[in-house]
C-alpha cells in the first residue's frame, strides 16, 4: 500500500513538508515569535492554548507582527496598530484584505509549520 506522502503517479502534487520552528513552551501564552520558514518569515502565536501561524510582515509598512499585542485571537501591529486575525489572517478593520496563514501542528513536543508554497510566476499578460 503506498504511503500517503508518496504520490501514486509522479506528476501528482505532494503536500508541502512541515518544518520544526520551536518546542512547546518556547512561545508564552498570548505572545508570538517570528521564524524563517522556507523563504518567508512566519509569526507563530499561542492564544487560548492553540498555536496559529501567519505572515510575519504587516502589509502596511512591514513591521513584525510577532512583536504585536495579542488579544482574543487577534494581533495588533506594534507600529500602527493594524489588527489581524491570527486564525484566518483577515485585517479586522477591512476583512477584504488579508495576509497569509500557515498550517501548524505539534508533533512530539515540537511546533511545526507547513512550508509555504511559493506562487508560480504569472504568465505575461502582454502576450
Amino acid at each position: 500500500m503506498p504511503s500517503s506522502e508518496t504520490p501514486l503517479f509522479s506528476d501528482e502534487p505532494t503536500e508541502p513538508a512541515y518544518v520544526t520552528v520551536a518546542k512547546v513552551g518556547d512561545i508564552p501564552e498570548g505572545e508570538g515569535r517570528a521564524f524563517a520558514v522556507g523563504k518567508r518569515m512566519v509569526a507563530v502565536f499561542l492564544s487560548q492554548g492553540k498555536y496559529f501561524a501567519i505572515d510575519d510582515f504587516c502589509p502596511h509598512q512591514g513591521a513584525s507582527l510577532a512583536e504585536g499585542y495579542v488579544e482574543n485571537c487577534a494581533v495588533a501591529c506594534p507600529w500602527h496598530h493594524w489588527r489581524f486575525s491570527i486564525e484566518d489572517g483577515s485585517w479586522l478593520d477591512n476583512p477584504k484584505i488579508s495576509i497569509d496563514t500557515f498550517r501548524v501542528r505539534v508533533m512530539n513536543g515540537n511546533i511545526q509549520i507547513q512550508e509555504p508554497v511559493e506562487a508560480s510566476p504569472k504568465p505575461d499578460q502582454d502576450g
